[in-house]
């Protein structure tokens, strides 16, 4: 089977191919640039540098690779930057999108795509995936906007609303949270994090496998795939500093107020993976196992 990924130079992506590759799948990976994953050579992948907001681009594509699976993973995901040009956030998160879904309309049979916790307000926590949405911010809103475009597919399809990922970056332009905290502490230098925003922090081996499962088994409609642990990110720091055994002191706790941001944070988007567990059997790791195995402490 012939799986095409979009946004494959992001962490998920530098996972997700490998992994589906060594379960036997044919691999169509896209990014933009060269590619900042690693395969062995002989690897049944092929690797397309595309724009996925020119509409010509995406479909010639699509008509060459003809995949029966697509993960839409690519997407302008940076808060402020979508705040400061909602235009281009539009364009990318909610336009490519809906191009990519007729393509797939035509050549594929299932497309699985990439949200997010932060379509909910955050204001209690725990959501599941029938409850309310209402981002508080432009990029949530055009995530929002995305997920009703891919309902309205008419192949089937799966939605996976995920939360603050987290893990081992082969070649990335920007790390990720564990990524900078590690790398601030190792340097001695002081950091700021918050405490009264709490997330369900997901290991991002975790999250691949959670959209293997999905095209194992042909799953449709929405699944939360995240870990199984509210914490905060300050809560995340200091565990990181212990396993590491790093010094504490440079860690500063605080709160959302300090920090002037264009876009607004939801306080708390915790999700609840019981769907997933349930309908999948999909089984996260805890984040202190999770965050073992990107420190190298297992």
């Amino acid at each position: 089977m012939k799986v095409l990924i979009t946004g494959t130079n992001g962490l998920l992506g530098q996972h997700l191919a490998p992994l589906l590759l060594k379960k036997g799948y044919e691999v169509v990976a896209t990014g933009k640039g060269e590619p900042r994953f690693a395969l062995e050579a002989g690897a049944p992948i092929r690797y397309h540098s595309i724009d996925i907001t020119d509409p010509m681009n995406v479909y010639h594509l699509m008509e060459l690779e003809k995949p029966e699976v697509v993960v839409h993973a690519a997407a302008m995901t940076q808060v402020d930057d979508c705040e400061k040009d909602p235009e281009h956030c539009e364009q990318t998160n909610v336009q490519a999108t809906t191009q990519l879904l007729v393509d797939a309309e035509t050549f594929s049979r299932h497309f699985i795509y990439l949200s997010t916790d932060f379509v909910f307000d955050g204001e209690r926590g725990n959501y599941g995936e029938e409850d309310e949405l209402s981002p508080v911010n432009f990029y949530g809103f055009t995530k929002l906007q995305a997920e009703g475009v891919v309902q309205t597919s008419e192949i089937p399809w799966a939605i996976v609303r995920t939360s603050l990922v987290y893990g081992n970056v082969s070649h990335a332009r920007r790390s990720n949270i564990i990524g900078w905290i590690r790398e601030s502490l190792e340097k001695r230098q002081p950091i700021k994090v918050v405490s009264d925003q709490r997330r369900t922090p997901t290991f991002v081996e975790d999250l691949a496998q959670g959209i293997i499962l999905i095209i194992e088994k042909k799953a449709t409609g929405i699944y939360h795939i995240a870990g199984k642990d509210e914490l905060s990110p300050y809560e995340m720091a200091i565990q990181t500093a212990e396993l590491l055994q790093l010094d504490h002191s440079n860690i500063e706790k605080v709160d959302a107020s300090s920090f002037s941001q264009p876009g607004k944070r939801p306080p708390r988007t915790s999700l609840l993976i019981g769907k997933a567990r349930k309908e999948l059997g999909y089984e996260p790791l805890s984040f202190r196992e999770g965050l073992r195995k990107v420190l190298g402490k297992t």
